[in-house]
């Protein structure tokens, strides 16, 4: 590869990679442009996991890209399906034609009197190092670490005599029919695991400190699918995205402004789906309102459907320690067990862990602001994609390469070779850029960007109002710094 030279490096062959390269594409197509991937394949987070059941949490149509109609029956689809769909739109764009493999970006440091960056690489089949240069670095690699998931210390864990597996590492050859499961932890993960292992296991119990809200949802829409084969798939397919956004926010809104509304209902909603009796309030009713945290959707109550049948039980406890055959809790029950599950998280990692510099001075993530919620104070012609909490990750990426486009339109426009975000007030007040309660955001808080009180560095985790700011309003800002080099 050489020092090569391209308009536009974007990092991650993931979903929001992908994204943004299409954007891209078909804004500019002159643009010369590399997508660097550090793993052997496309696909991202929908390649990396394995685990059994893995699913996404929110539908497809407003998950899916919007230039890309969704045509699986499945709403809220699998994994293998997922990924179908994402390399498939890559293969019909010709984008996987500029994905490059093996590839990690390293560091990256720029240069204002070149307006460039210098990006150094590493060929993670080889371990050679490698340099390019360009003009805009796009980070669309999400917010975790790749290569490894987070599990807290576990006493006596080197006891346990059985085999102890992290979802983000799932063994292939690992054989969980007709064993005794644990698998600890209350979100997403654990409760797509929890009915997956329960088909074939001879038990499955999710262990949880803290309870999550968990909703049923219906795995297939089926307003949806009767629209696509009333109306076409090309036609159906914008009204379907519109309706499931509008539904989206309108349960969000609910939620944050009737919180113990809210709470009752889901309620209501999880004590029809257990078995009567069920301690509901002991497992399914956590400590803090709805969408505090992420809501955990179950197609079709698949997790309710396990504890009814019996093959999966729900235990709200401590761990006081791993024991030779299972776990030791604080209440002194034994949970026995053959495989142990820690679905206890992820390790968040800011734009994969690349070391940034201008200048020559190291950039402290902690000191930045996030400008529109995708670019950083102080850090010329670099933009990330990093989605919504709330809602499908997919809809706020769509606006957020939008307006990079139209950005690098009124830069050509102007003979602009870069722009910088610089707050106009340097005592701005500010908090965490995710202001969210999952445990893997709080762990990694000092070590992530800020937002301030005020646009453009209030990072909106709203849908209309990102239409507005993004898609709708200009490209430029008293407060986003534009310049050009001097020509001889």
């Amino acid at each position: 590869m050489g020092a090569m030279h391209l308009d536009v490096v974007i990092v991650g062959a993931g979903i929001s990679g992908i994204g943004a390269a299409y954007y891209l594409q078909r804004e500019h197509p002159g643009r010369r442009y590399a997508i660097l991937e550090a793993r052997a394949a496309s696909g991202g987070t929908w390649d990396l996991f394995r685990y059994p059941g893995i699913r996404s949490d929110s539908d497809l149509h407003t998950f899916g890209f919007e230039f890309a109609p969704w045509t699986d029956d499945q709403s809220i689809a699998t994994a293998d399906r997922i990924l179908a769909y994402l390399r498939r739109t890559a293969a019909d764009h010709g984008i996987d034609q500029h994905i490059r493999y093996h590839h990690r970006v390293v560091a990256a440091s720029w240069s204002s009197e070149q307006a460039r960056w210098t990006v150094e690489v590493e060929r993670t089949d080889t371990g050679a190092r490698e340099e390019l240069t360009c003009r805009w670095i796009f980070s669309a690699g999400g917010y975790y670490r790749y290569d490894e998931g987070f599990t807290p210390h576990f006493e006596g864990r080197d006891r346990f005599r059985g085999e102890i597996v992290h979802p983000q590492h799932w063994p292939a050859d690992l054989d969980h029919s007709g064993k005794r499961i644990v698998v600890i932890g209350s979100g997403a993960t654990a409760v797509t695991l929890v009915p997956a292992l329960a088909e074939t296991a001879a038990h499955v119990t999710m262990l949880q400190r803290t309870p999550s809200y968990v909703m049923p949802v219906p795995a297939q829409d089926a307003l949806g699918n009767r629209l696509r084969r009333l109306l076409g798939e090309d036609r159906a397919y914008p009204i379907i995205r519109r309706k499931n956004i509008v539904k989206g926010r309108l349960v969000w809104q609910f939620c944050q402004r009737y919180p113990n509304a809210a709470r009752r209902l889901i309620r209501w909603v999880n004590t029809r789906q257990l078995p009567a009796g069920y301690p509901v309030d002991e497992h399914f009713n956590p400590p803090y309102g709805p969408w505090d945290q992420r809501l955990c959707a179950v197609p079709n109550g698949d997790l309710f459907r396990s504890i009814r049948n019996g093959r999966a039980d729900v235990v709200t406890d401590q761990i006081a320690s791993f024991t030779e055959d299972g776990i030791l809790l604080a209440s002194g029950r034994t949970l026995e067990a053959d495989v142990i599950v820690t679905a206890t998280g992820l390790n968040v990692q800011a734009f994969g862990g690349t070391r940034l510099t201008v200048d020559g001075r190291p950039v402290d993530l902690a000191d930045t602001i996030a400008y529109k919620g995708m670019m950083l104070s102080g850090v010329p012609n670099l933009a990330y994609a990093v989605g919504y909490t709330n809602s499908s990750w997919t809809l706020k990426v769509g606006l957020l390469c939008e307006h990079f486009c139209r950005l690098l339109t009124h830069m050509d426009q102007h003979g602009y070779d870069s722009c910088t975000p610089t707050p106009a007030d340097p005592d701005m007040p500010t908090r965490p850029f995710l202001d969210f309660g999952a445990g893997y955001i709080r762990r990694a808080v000092d070590q992530l960007p800020r937002q301030g009180d005020r646009m453009p560095w209030l990072t909106s985790m709203s849908y209309s109002s990102d239409v507005k700011l993004l898609r709708a309003a200009g490209v430029t800002d008293p407060e986003l710094r534009f310049s050009a080099l001097v020509r001889a």
